[in-house]
């Protein structure tokens, strides 16, 4: 034991410091590879952030503005028919004002040609319709549906996107 003793002092007195234990002093290479390393991990981990957050507010820019389709319009002559009502003495009418939503300007020539089978197609479809058929605004929704795929189908290859009412009388 004594020998290790004499060991510690001789290290101590390497130090140059009496009584003081001795201290391990990092190589100067470890530091800096370590401090290069954190360095390069708080970048990466930055640039990622900034990349990806970015990334974000620009798509949310994108999904914030709309992008606006020009659209036209196309008003159809007045359509005014009685309703299928069996069973009763008393008369119902319909009229209805209806603009023909479309893509662009470019499709309404190639409708307005076709606008008497169109209206032949309302007429057809409207005669058989009975007032219940109208009510709420379940119904009005059905006829909407239903004269839009009517149009579609009188017009094809053209196609609308919708019928829109510009008013509805039920008399």
């Amino acid at each position: 034991m004594a020998a290790k003793a004499e060991a510690a002092g001789a290290e101590t007195e390497l130090d140059g410091e009496e009584g003081a234990p001795a201290k391990r002093k990092l190589p100067i290479k470890l530091i800096a590879i370590g401090a290069a390393s954190f360095l390069l991990v708080a970048g990466g981990g930055t640039t990622a952030y900034m990349m990806f957050s970015g990334k974000k507010k620009h798509e949310e820019e994108k999904a914030a503005t709309p992008v606006v389709k020009p659209v036209a319009f196309l008003d159809l002559p007045d359509v005014m028919i009685n309703l299928s009502n069996p069973g009763s003495d008393r008369a119902h009418y319909l009229k209805l004002k209806i603009a023909l939503e479309v893509a662009d300007q470019a499709v309404i020539p190639q409708i307005q040609p076709l606008l008497p089978r169109v209206m032949d197609a309302f007429q057809t479809y409207l005669r058989e319709l009975r007032p219940t058929d109208l009510e709420g605004s379940a119904g009005l929704y059905r006829l909407k549906e239903e004269l839009t795929r009517r149009v579609n189908a009188a017009i094809e290859p053209a196609r609308i996107n919708a019928v829109l009412f510009k008013e509805i009388l039920v008399q």
